[in-house]
């Protein structure tokens, strides 16, 4: 036998033996829309780092307890324990049989939900859970950093048995909860004191961002702190992976992407400035750049609407970073920035609510920020702006909105702002005008 079997096996019995015994975390839950789990695919759950994804793992885990699963049915191994560091996939089936020789009074009948934190480090793990879906009464969760667990590559990898779960930082309902703060159970039936706590939240939330390791801290703490997560994410999950060797040309791109939020970014144009300032890259790299830094979710970009692909192709593209606190840390301009952080949340919400999400330029010039399609085709214009309280600036918005629903006449038109403050009190024909707080709150209860 294998000297290293023991080993393993011990590893397997204690990480068992606290599924059992060992308190779950305290947590604040997460809002995902629509289904979890779906029968006979293998629930990934993928995200940027340290967004909360093991911690979703054991909010299941909690669904499944209250339900009257029994716990010995809910077994949670990490991989990312040192002893299971030389594992590869025929040693999995250690770990089966170690759960049968721990628990020899599990019910047969009942599923075994298997909840795999960080299985990419495990070669060949795919087809070691592709054969546990092939068992009977046997489900299986997993999680992995974006190293080696795309959203792109799950399907791949479990072979069209991947049923996709996003977890972004924390969303301002979220964050909220985590504070503490009860939600109101209507966002749209406020009291002047109701709406000003929470609009005054909103900014709280803009600033400081949703990474759960960043609640509450100070200002200098929180910024060293995703400074730190963005350094890990480039190099585990770009440098590392792709073997990426022009660090510097890296480096410059994402700081260029996080320090603009929402603005145009066009590889052309980026690459002639790294040129100016003699960097050598070839246009080829720094499109493989950007995808690698959308995969690992660092950064999210939005391409505008065209039933050309090469119109798509053409245009320049917007990119977003994952989470609004990531503004202010690499924003050398000083400015606050609330447009940017706002539209930046909207776009995350529109992802958590599983829609596609594009934006619009019209024949005439005027520009929508978001054209959003959800799971059922119903569609949606957004159009993003912080202060409405100039009229000329409402008009502009109002009027962007109206030209492209020209070109999208079944779709919703909405304009949302920072407060409500300055709206309007006769708004557009066809055009709905929300505060923030009320459009991010929808359907958090």
């Amino acid at each position: 036998m294998d000297a290293k079997y023991p080993r393993l096996r011990q590893a397997f019995r204690e990480q068992l033996a606290d599924s059992l015994r060992k308190p779950l975390p305290r947590l604040t839950r997460r809002r995902v829309f629509g289904r979890v789990r779906f029968p006979g695919k293998a629930t990934a759950v993928v995200g940027m780092r340290r967004a909360g994804k093991t911690t979703f793992l054991h909010q299941l885990r909690q669904d499944g307890i209250e339900q009257g699963v029994p716990r010995q049915q809910l077994p949670y191994i990490s991989f990312e324990d040192e002893r299971l560091a030389d594992l590869d996939a025929a040693d999995l089936d250690l770990l089966v049989s170690e759960y049968g020789r721990a628990f020899p009074d599990a019910d047969d009948a009942a599923p075994v939900v298997w909840h795999f934190d960080e299985i990419q480090v495990v070669p060949g793990w795919e087809r070691f859970v592709r054969r546990l879906l092939d068992t009977e009464c046997t489900e299986v969760i997993v999680t992995g950093s974006s190293a080696a667990l795309l959203s792109r590559e799950v399907a791949t990898a479990l072979r069209g048995r991947g049923w996709r779960v996003l977890i972004h930082p924390f969303s301002f309902d979220e964050a909220l909860r985590h504070q503490g703060r009860a939600l109101p159970d209507d966002a749209t039936v406020l009291t002047g004191r109701e709406r000003t706590r929470l609009e005054r939240a909103l900014l709280d939330w803009l600033g400081t961002g949703g990474f759960p390791e960043a609640q509450g801290l100070d200002a200098p703490s929180r910024h060293q702190l995703l400074r730190d997560y963005v350094d890990v994410a480039m190099l585990r999950d770009v440098i590392e992976r792709h073997d990426v060797r022009n660090v510097t040309s890296l480096r410059w791109l994402v700081r260029h992407l996080l320090g603009n939020a929402g603005g145009m970014f066009s590889i052309e144009k980026f690459h002639a400035a790294l040129k100016s300032q003699g960097i050598p890259i070839a246009k080829d790299t720094l499109h493989h750049f950007l995808g690698y830094l959308e995969d690992c979710f660092l950064v999210r970009i939005v391409w505008m609407e065209s039933a050309s692909e090469r119109q798509r192709m053409v245009n320049p593209r917007k990119a977003y970073p994952v989470d609004p606190g990531l503004i202010p840390v690499f924003d050398r301009t000083g400015r606050a920035n609330l447009g940017h952080a706002l539209e930046t949340a909207v776009l995350l919400e529109l992802e958590r609510r599983g829609c596609e999400v594009t934006y619009v330029r019209t024949p005439e010039g005027n520009e929508v920020d978001f054209l959003a399609r959800d799971a059922a085709g119903a569609t949606e214009l957004l159009q993003v702006c912080a202060d409405l309280s100039d009229p000329a600036t409402a008009t502009r918005e109002c009027r962007a909105l109206a030209a492209a629903g020209k070109l999208f006449p079944r779709a919703r038109r909405r304009l949302l702002t920072l407060t409500q403050d300055g709206l309007p009190t006769e708004p557009p024909a066809g055009v709905e005008m929300h505060g923030a707080c009320e459009w991010l709150l929808e359907g958090a209860r």
